[in-house]
């Protein structure tokens, strides 16, 4: 059906993120579970997104790849969830800001840190996200504004960008500053954020 989302993820994967999007805007979808390798790599599969890699979906005909993306079209795809702030809002600059300072700088930077790779520290400048710490104390202000990263409501950007934070310290990437702790507690045990995680949960596969 033309109407239809199809969610194509794997549980183990940056897919969750846009589950916990999905729940959240409360639009009916279709789950594709695809295995890592030969599956993300079928001829299907990369008609779907070129990358082999997941999360992706399908709506209305139009495909959209890299969770950041999902996450704002998502937004604005249902407005009547209330997940991003309209057009000409104050708001939507905070909103993109830090949404895609954390695709970008923050992505970069963490996986970085978890590969062991440190940019040296006179070529930091070529480098968008500069240093770790740099990238860290920003996060920090970013979340330490106001109740949410757009101000007094929560959106898109919320689960975008504190993804990243609840993923980063519980695998140990990112450190447990007060800030981030406080920021997590706020938003991590939403209703739809519980939901996506007990349905990835159940789809992660047992350890042999």
């Amino acid at each position: 059906m033309a109407e239809e989302l199809v969610f194509y993820t794997n549980p183990m994967s940056r897919g969750r993120i846009v589950r916990w999007m999905l729940e959240e805007t409360g639009c009916a979808y279709r789950t594709e579970i695809l295995g890592f390798g030969k599956e993300m790599k079928s001829p299907g599969y990369l008609a779907v997104n070129p990358m082999g890699k997941v999360p992706a979906i399908l709506h209305r005909g139009t495909v959209v790849t890299e969770g950041a993306a999902i996450c704002a079209y998502l937004a604005d795809a249902f407005p009547e969830a209330g997940l991003a702030p309209a057009p000409g809002d104050a708001r939507r600059g905070p909103y993109y800001r830090w949404m895609f300072f954390a695709a970008g700088p923050v992505e970069a930077a963490l996986s970085n840190k978890a590969f062991g790779f440190e940019v040296p520290t006179d070529k930091q400048r070529a480098v968008g996200y500069g240093s770790v710490e740099d990238v860290m104390n920003a996060l920090e202000y970013a979340v330490s504004q106001s109740e949410y990263i757009a101000g007094d409501r929560f959106t898109a950007a919320d689960v975008y960008v504190g993804s990243q934070i609840g993923w980063g310290m519980m695998f140990g990437t990112l450190e447990k500053r007060p800030a981030y702790e406080a920021y997590w507690q706020r938003i991590g045990n939403r209703p739809a954020a519980i939901r996506a995680r007990e349905i990835d949960d159940a789809l992660v596969p047992p350890k042999a």
